[in-house]
């Protein structure tokens, strides 16, 4: 029989490695086998974990696993071939900006260590045992965590964006620079993980939906649904960055900040495929209100699946969007040729009128 129940130090032990991950003299999270091949970590026994679960779930319900294709999220923007260009005129602000920006949200990633999770047994009439959903609290969530943020000496994906960004244009911008650039964009600095963390979930609890519903679990669905959308769309930035990082006659480091992506990409795939089958576990049982009213999973999950889709594709995308292209406004405001780049650069892929007009042209 396939294990499906887990303790937390399963779910988080590491393959050993020959050579630990060192990027642009950062020790870092994961490392290379006998083979030199890159390892995630925490994936010893966290990925049978989840193909076990995803089994089991199959053979009980014999359903789909929740899902959602990449095409339904546009390219990235700027294109790689306006990338390109950019970088061909010396204008490497606004790559910089998306590297740091990319770095520094993947460094909320600790946010999902102060998640409430509520007694979920008491809220499905089936029973959940041996499911991932049970396992959020008893690893799962953690790896995440140090996955995005790093854990004690080991950088994680925050500080390998920075690498990644250090790396290819040789260290562009010091703290200072960095907080002023992340201020422009609408990220704000000084509260600490634990603060912001209460904030993000107060204003989760601030927008029910489900009223009915334990406020923390309706929380919780939230906050896995926006995630699972945020990982699978990441896929598009993923490919853009590496090919962009890739070419060498536009970016120092012999292509190693590529590989550095390349090797994020390949830690969030588990991230992914743990955030479906949690919320698949939960689709297809029966949830049971703070009434004693019963709820198909279909409909909860539905509800909140469909507005998160909604805000994704829709004003989250138009506000990354406008964030990206004033970052280009701003590396262009000092350049005598300003105007004549943007109508080069327009000319490779342009936004949507609605992005262009909010951008205040």
């Amino acid at each position: 029989m396939s294990q499906l129940e887990w303790t937390e130090a399963e779910l988080l032990e590491t393959h050993k490695v020959v050579e630990p991950l060192v990027a642009d003299a950062v020790l870092c999270h994961g490392g290379f086998d006998d083979n030199g091949e890159y390892v995630s970590p925490r994936t010893k026994n966290r990925w049978t974990a989840i193909d076990n679960w995803k089994a089991e779930h199959a053979k009980n319900f014999e359903t789909e696993l929740l899902d959602i294709g990449l095409d339904r999220w546009p390219a990235h923007y700027p294109n790689v071939a306006q990338a390109k260009y950019l970088l061909k005129q010396g204008v490497t602000e606004p790559m910089i900006s998306t590297l740091t920006r990319v770095g520094t949200v993947e460094g909320f990633g600790a946010f999902l260590r102060y998640s409430p999770i509520p007694d979920l047994q008491a809220n499905f009439d089936e029973p959940i045992k041996g499911t991932a959903m049970a396992h959020l609290g008893g690893g799962l969530f953690e790896a995440h965590a140090r996955d995005e943020a790093g854990y004690e000496d080991e950088g994680g994906h925050k500080q390998m964006w920075f690498a990644a960004r250090d790396v290819a244009f040789e260290r562009p911008v010091n703290e200072d620079q960095t907080q002023i650039m992340l201020a422009r964009m609408g990220i704000g600095a000084g509260a600490n993980t634990q603060q912001k963390s209460t904030g993000v979930l107060s204003q989760l609890n601030a927008d029910r939906m489900l009223p009915d519903l334990d406020a923390d679990l309706e929380s919780l669905i939230q906050r896995m649904t926006s995630l699972l959308l945020i990982e699978i769309s990441a896929f598009h930035i993923f490919a853009w960055a590496e090919e962009v990082l890739g070419d060498t006659d536009l970016t120092a480091g012999d292509g190693e900040a590529a590989k550095i992506v390349a090797f994020i990409r390949a830690d969030e795939t588990p991230h992914v495929e743990y955030l479906k089958t949690t919320l698949t576990e939960m689709r297809d049982r029966t949830f049971i209100g703070q009434s004693g009213k019963k709820y198909a999973g279909t409909d909860i999950i539905g509800q909140v699946w469909d507005r998160a889709v909604a805000n994704s594709i829709g004003p989250n995308r138009i506000a990354n969007l406008q964030t990206q292209f004033n970052e280009l406004k701003h590396a262009l405001s000092s350049r005598a040729d300003g105007a004549e780049i943007l109508e080069g650069y327009h000319a490779l892929g342009d936004l949507e009128e609605s992005v262009l007009d909010a951008a205040a042209l």
